[in-house]
């Protein structure tokens, strides 16, 4: 696979009328293949199996506790439920989770179009919904840079930057809701382009505008209530906007004195242009509201307890950092995870010169877009929204407490404006035959630069290069792993159990919320897949059974759970804990720990007991 050669001629005025629309569906081609490649073939998370049993309608309390349980027993949850529907989704999800239902209830009536996979439900079937969302990005991202530039070449480089974004095609492989919202995110930043475009012309908002602005708004926070966040980033913008306007209108009332002259009055700018900006806000408002008790208890969710925890002061320093790499990986990556340190070291010398060298043409691409008339208030607009996002998920982390740079995923929030910004700077790129260098940085590399003698286009087709590398880096699973390896622990019980087939297995683990019950269905989830496989039909041995030890504050129950189900067991029995937070020692069976050293699995703390 490989991108299509940049020399072709991307501009505003070309002569063939099929040139953008063809060019715009080579990009789509690139990123359904990227987003549709190895689609099923890494194991399902813990958050994706929790979207999985909430968009069949299904219940994760069906599930005992404390006592052993069959395989089928586990995964029943992952079973297509004939007799569910929207309302038992709606019903399941509000109860047990912490998201609105508007993705729910769209992938459930998705995933009926589809067979099962060995009675569960199918994993491949529910990452293509998102697939094609972010699918849908692309042509979505065109139509976004040309509403908010009037530039069919921002509009082509925002369109081949969503299609190999690292980033991008990581949120697509996950069968969760991210990329519904990123669509609503792009549309929603298109009604500011043209809101704030209305502003600097002194003109009012037109009524489809802001009634679509209201819908997308209001539509987003019903999706993900991260939303929120997109409609407070707007906000900041929007106000920054309005003071600039202001500002630059007194300014030109003081040097034309002409004191009388009402065309000029900043005072205007609210009853004509703003009113309908204020109708837009109060209505987002309200769809801000509806939600507002869920929003509580979702905070206070046992879910969403892991963003509180406590920091020590090296800790303290990881958010910001966190936060920039997250954003790197919206425009490159390479393979960091799953590889030897020799590969590991040369991918991260790579990337960080690779970034040393992007960063200078990128930057010096926005300073020259900012000094341009047409196109800089936009462009200073969006800038604003990205910064304003960036600033209240670092305010949220440091003064709230609540991290939200932890997780990769909840970084869509500003991932369109991060993009349309990059598009912004590679096109001004594209048309500059030599790249000058101004800041400090881009001095320093200037040599560099001119040593390689790369033009303009070269360095876009660079940079373009390095994403389709990052994206391939994800779909072949050496980037944006799964913090849990079922894939690789699964494997190595059989292993070990291959000697002894015929000794029953245990496999218990402590279950302190929902989230260690999902981690135990996706290792369930693996013994399945393994069974079904023909290549390791002859090794597989009998179904393991599950223990769900329940833990309440005190680890003594979950000790005593483990115990009392052992009891009730054959009187051979090999024991695996699997994170198991409490003393397995106690009263009752014998368990001795296996000799043999275990290899580290990411996501796992386990060890074997030969129980008698």
């Amino acid at each position: 696979m490989t991108v299509p050669s940049l020399k072709l001629k991307i501009a505003n005025n070309d002569g063939n009328p099929w040139f953008h629309p063809l060019l715009v569906l080579i990009w789509i081609a690139i990123g359904t293949v990227l987003r549709f490649t190895n689609l099923a073939d890494k194991p399902p998370s813990t958050i994706e199996i929790a979207t999985l049993i909430f968009s069949l309608g299904n219940s994760l309390q069906t599930i005992p506790l404390d006592s052993a349980i069959a395989l089928d027993t586990l995964l029943q949850p992952l079973q297509v439920n004939s007799q569910a529907n929207i309302t038992s989704v709606i019903h399941n999800l509000m109860t047990e989770s912490t998201h609105p239902p508007v993705y729910f209830v769209l992938a459930h009536l998705w995933m009926k179009l589809f067979s099962t996979e060995a009675g569960l439900v199918s994993l491949w079937a529910a990452r293509a919904l998102p697939a094609i969302l972010g699918v849908a990005s692309i042509p979505a991202m065109f139509c976004f840079g040309f509403v908010a530039f009037r530039s069919r070449l921002i509009a082509q480089m925002a369109a081949a930057m969503m299609a190999v974004s690292p980033y991008g095609i990581f949120i697509a492989q996950e069968a969760r809701h991210y990329t519904l919202p990123v669509l609503l995110i792009i549309a929603s930043l298109c009604c500011l382009a043209i809101a704030t475009r209305t502003i600097n012309n002194r003109n009012i908002l037109p009524i489809w505008a802001g009634l679509l602005w209201v819908v997308v708004n209001c539509s987003g926070i019903a999706t993900h209530y991260f939303f929120v966040l997109v409609v407070a980033a707007e906000g900041l913008s929007l106000i920054a906007v309005i003071w600039i306007k202001k500002r630059t209108e007194r300014q030109e009332k003081l040097e034309l004195d002409l004191t009388q002259d009402l065309t000029l009055s900043p005072q205007l700018l609210i009853p004509n242009s703003l009113f309908r900006l204020y109708t837009v806000g109060a209505g987002t408002l309200v769809g801000c509201l509806v939600w507002l008790p869920a929003l509580r208890t979702a905070s206070k969710s046992e879910m969403t307890r892991w963003i509180y925890e406590g920091k020590n002061p090296i800790e303290l320093l990881e958010p910001a950092p966190r936060l920039l790499a997250w954003m790197v990986t919206m425009l490159a990556l390479l393979p960091v995870e799953g590889v030897s340190l020799l590969a590991i070291f040369a991918s991260g010398l790579a990337l960080l010169i690779f970034m040393f060298f992007a960063l200078p043409i990128l930057i010096r691409g926005l300073k020259i877009k900012l000094g341009e008339s047409d196109g800089s208030l936009i462009t200073q607009v969006l800038g604003g929204f990205m910064l304003g996002a960036i600033a209240i998920f670092l305010g949220i982390t440091y003064i709230l407490g609540a991290d939200l740079t932890l997780a990769a995923r909840y970084q869509f929030v500003y991932f369109p404006a991060v993009i349309i910004l990059l598009a912004v700077s590679l096109a001004v790129c594209w048309e500059n035959q030599y790249l000058e260098t101004n800041n400090k940085l881009s001095q320093f590399l200037k040599s560099p630069i001119l040593a390689l003698k790369i033009d303009g286009r070269k360095a876009v087709t660079i940079i373009l290069l390095m994403g389709l590398l990052g994206s391939m880096t994800v779909v072949s699973n050496l980037g944006f792993q799964k913090s849990k390896r079922p894939d690789i622990l699964v494997p190595h019980i059989v292993k070990i159990q291959s000697a002894s087939p015929k000794i029953p297995v245990l496999i218990a683990t402590v279950r302190k919320s929902h989230s260690e019950t999902r981690a135990m269905m996706g290792i369930a989830w693996e013994f399945k897949r393994l069974s079904t496989s023909s290549l390791s039909t002859k090794s597989q041995p009998n179904y393991p059974q599950f223990l769900l030890a329940k833990k309440d504050g005190d680890s003594q129950t979950a000790t005593d759970a483990l115990h009392k189900t052992l009891a009730q067991m054959p009187k051979i029995l090999d024991l695996w804990t699997i994170n198991f937070t409490a003393s397995v020692e106690g009263k009752g069976r014998n368990c001795t720990i296996d000799s043999q050293p275990q290899p580290k699995i990411a996501g796992y703390k386990y060890r074997l007991y030969h129980c008698l």
